[in-house]
């Protein structure tokens, strides 16, 4: 499927676990430009990185990418790419992906599949991926986000919490994985139409969202719709700890040594 897309990669300085995280060097790069190469490689129109810090700004002019200077009072990243959209004019019909600053290692042919997604699904106003669970370890643990679906893929809800329930296998307290059905792990990667993105500015945060803490429950939330598609491969690891930059670091020279 040939789909034009564009890519966004949202990038803060004042991460409050990681400060500084979008310029911290893995292999021998910044790790935003190991995130730009990931978006460049996926076959976007054209990649943005959006930022309020000049530090990030440089460095991303530095290697070669196109940077538009956004507010610091965003508070997600998805009101980020709001504004892109108004200051780049972007049209309503624009399939805009949300790649992450601190993804390093997400394959490249995922972002196009999220696009394509969308693309495939015009009564959606956002697609995003998920992924089989074969871990009842996984399926319990309230870091991993789950979604359940129609029959069509579309998202019935987002939850921290094991879904769907097995009320006679869990109800005991077993720690098990549900019976008959495939529990689906949701991946933090979207792909958004820029009339959703326009619309999204002007949407109150709602009780779910809050109670959850998961931004698309929002969407759900004010009745607009997110089909859901199995990712084609598994994404590497995101950077949130300096453990993890250690990983990112091991697994991205393994990549350059291949």
């Amino acid at each position: 499927m040939d789909t034009a897309f564009t890519v966004v990669i949202p990038a803060r300085h004042a991460s409050s676990r990681l400060p500084g995280k979008p310029l911290r060097e893995l292999a021998g790069k910044p790790m935003l430009q190991h995130v730009h190469e990931v978006a460049r490689c996926s076959g976007a129109a054209q990649v943005i990185v959006a930022t309020d810090d000049a530090r990030i700004e440089a460095a991303a002019q530095a290697f070669g990418a196109d940077v538009c200077m956004t507010s610091p009072e965003h508070p997600s990243g998805t009101d980020r790419l709001a504004e892109v959209v108004e200051r780049r004019g972007l049209p309503d019909d624009t399939l805009v992906v949300n790649l992450q600053g601190d993804e390093p290692l997400m394959p490249p042919a995922l972002l196009r599949q999220v696009a394509d997604n969308l693309a495939a699904n015009p009564d959606a106003a956002i697609a995003t991926l998920a992924t089989p669970m074969v871990a009842a370890g996984e399926f319990f643990d309230p870091h991993v986000v789950k979604v359940v679906t129609d029959r069509a893929g579309f998202a019935l809800y987002f939850s921290r919490a094991p879904i769907p329930w097995d009320r006679d296998l869990l109800c005991d307290g077993d720690r098990a994985l549900p019976v008959g059905i495939v529990p689906l792990r949701h991946i933090g990667l979207y792909a958004y139409r820029a009339g959703y993105l326009r619309r999204y500015a002007d949407m109150r945060a709602c009780p779910l969202e809050q109670a959850e803490q998961l931004e698309q429950l929002r969407a759900l939330w004010y009745g607009e719709r997110i089909h859901v598609d199995e990712a084609v491969q598994r994404p590497g690891p995101g950077v949130d700890t300096e453990d993890d930059v250690a990983i990112a670091e091991q697994l991205l020279q393994a990549r350059s040594t291949a």
